[in-house]
Order: C-alpha cells, then structure tokens, then sequence
C-alpha cells in the first residue's frame, strides 16, 4: 500500500472521529439540549404593550371647538379639569341617570341634581306613578359633544349634547337633549352636579 494511501485513510479516520465527537457533544437539531434552554428570538410586542412616550411636565389639554374658550377657562381656575375625561364622565351619569329616572329611583337621583332639575324629575316620576304610563329606557348614547362651557366666577358649568336611542315598549325612538353641569372650581368636592335639561327644539 502506497503512503499516499495510507495517508488518505488516516484523514478520514480522524474526520470521522471529530464528527462523530461534534454530534455527541452538540446532538442533532431534534429539540432543546438537556440542561439547556434554547433561547427564543424575540417576538414582536403588541402595539398596545408597547411603552408610550411619557408626556413632558407643563403640558395641558388641547381645547378645540366652540367651547375651547370656556374650557380653557375652566382649566385654568381648575388645572384638574380634563376635557376628554370629562365627557367620559358625562356619558356615565348619563347613562346612570336615565336608568334611575326610569326606574324612578328618587334616591340615586337626589344627590347628582341641582333643585330644580330634581324637583322637575320627582313630579314626572310622580305623575308616571300615578298614571301607570311606561317610562322610556335607554338603549344606547350614539352620540355626545361638548357645546358650550363658561365660568362664572368660581362656577364651571359645560353643556353637552346627548344623541340617543330610547325605547318605549316595542317602539324605539330617537333622543337628542342637552344637559348642563356644573361645578364649583373652588370646592374640594369633584362631582359635577345636573343643573340644567333642554330637550333640542
């Protein structure tokens, strides 16, 4: 046998033998090696989870609109005052109050509406008692907008306009009413208070 032959051999032997050495200590691509864990690419984050920028120091509410002279005049007697987060209120009572109403419910009533507003109410639940009539419940808000707000003194009032659904035993019908609120600016207490109802004419 030539040396060449011999050497040819000898190569092959020891590739053989560091394969195999390589697929014993590293194993084949059949899942995680034992007492490891394969680490995973990162997976992309949903928009939601994302971190957002935090907002600078200083920055206010954007006021727009026909009202965005009496809500910044609001905000400035009461740097609190958000006006998104007010209509997100607006919409709760709204929804609280209809259902009460309905429900001619005097006690959830009393505490979220200025005299006179309560005083209108009680008699038209009065009234409904008496006669037996059905009251209208609400179906859904599908719509809601500031439109007007002003400060008098230390008085916010904003008025928001309502678009609804109502129902009246099987008839549904459309709602569209105006409802004011307000608050003193200076008064420790948040709530903002019914002052006032129009039905749009």
């Amino acid at each position: 046998m030539s040396s060449s032959i011999i050497e040819l051999a000898l190569l092959a032997a020891i590739a053989a033998f560091v394969g195999w050495r390589l697929y014993t200590t590293l194993g084949s691509d059949n899942g995680t090696p034992d007492g490891r864990a394969r680490s995973e690419a990162p997976q992309p984050r949903p928009a939601s989870e994302t971190r957002q920028p935090q907002p600078e120091s200083g920055l206010r509410p954007a006021f727009t609109g026909p009202a965005a002279a009496g809500l910044e005049a609001i905000h400035a007697a009461d740097p609190s005052f958000n006006p998104s987060e007010f209509l997100q209120g607006a919409r709760s009572a709204y929804e609280m109050l209809a259902a009460a109403f309905a429900r001619g419910d005097r006690e959830t009533l009393k505490p979220w509406l200025d005299t006179d507003v309560y005083e209108a109410w009680d008699a038209a639940i009065a009234e409904r008692e008496k006669t037996g009539a059905e009251a209208p419940q609400l179906l859904r808000i599908r719509h809601s907008e500031i439109e007007e707000a002003r400060l008098d003194g230390s008085m916010a009032r904003v008025t928001v306009r309502f678009e609804a659904e109502l129902g009246e035993g099987d008839l549904t019908r459309k709602s569209e009413e105006y409802w004011t609120f307000m608050r003193d600016t200076g008064s420790e207490d948040p709530n903002w208070l019914l002052d006032d109802v129009d039905v749009a004419g």
